[in-house]
């Protein structure tokens, strides 16, 4: 198996606050895909969910992206025809108010064996709906269980693989070994569920450290993580993750 990792670099039109980062940088990916005329319909619609992406870097002490500053960000997929056609389209979206994308670098990552998972960004994974309809997502407080968490990572990432790699799998144990949660209290990503509703819509997920076992279909769970994200909403800047 191999994933493709672009590094890109973004100049800063404005300010940027953490807040609003990721739904900044997630619309601006989708908007790439969206506008594409060589891609058919069939192909954006699959891109939509084989991709996740870091948040940018280097951060900043009062949590505000600078206007007029240049920012690094990470860009990871299983499908290597997305990488090559976001290497050219997010540099051609000038029109963009926020930012613009100057230089893309693309990498090819062979399998390799993994010890230690860390997720970079909040990992989102639903739970039931409340009395009143409102979504609510796994925490420990709410939850008390990582059995539970570590059940869902698992379906999770058994689907993609499923979906994006016609390999349909049945492990009898669970991929983890060990997990960790880093945060004391849950993690947060907001975004607008459209350019002329400022309300923010809040996911809420946590940081993860995962000792994946060693044997060869939970090293592959844990590899694909990397290229599709932790969890869910990876489109939105969901479980973005480093290796160890």
């Amino acid at each position: 198996m191999k994933i493709f990792e672009l590094k890109c670099e973004a100049y800063l039109k404005s300010n940027i606050s953490l807040v609003n980062s990721y739904d900044i940088l997630a619309k601006y990916i989708n908007f790439c895909i969206a506008e594409d005329k060589k891609i058919n319909q069939i192909s954006k619609t699959k891109w939509m969910n084989n991709y996740c992406f870091g948040n940018f870097y280097p951060t900043e002490n009062d949590k505000i992206y600078k206007s007029g500053k240049i920012y690094k960000f990470v860009i990871r997929s299983i499908d290597e025809e997305l990488i090559d056609e976001l290497m050219m389209t997010l540099k051609s979206n000038e029109s963009n108010l926020f930012l613009l994308v100057v230089s893309t670098k693309k990498v090819e990552i062979e399998q390799f064996f993994i010890s230690e998972l860390y997720s970079a960004t909040p990992v989102i994974v639903s739970d039931k709906r409340d009395e009143n309809g409102k979504q609510l997502y796994w925490s420990l407080d709410y939850n008390g269980d990582m059995d539970s968490l570590q059940k869902r990572l698992q379906r999770n990432l058994e689907k993609k693989l499923k979906q994006f790699c016609s390999e349909d799998i049945e492990m009898e144990e669970n991929f983890i070994q060990e997990i960790e949660l880093k945060n004391q209290k849950p993690q947060s990503i907001y975004f607008k569920k459209s350019a002329k509703d400022d309300k923010l819509v809040r996911l809420i997920g946590n940081k993860l450290k995962i000792i994946p076992n060693k044997d060869s279909l939970s090293q592959k769970l844990a590899f694909l993580s990397l290229a599709v994200g932790l969890g869910e909403k990876s489109s939105l800047g969901g479980g973005f993750c480093f290796s160890r």
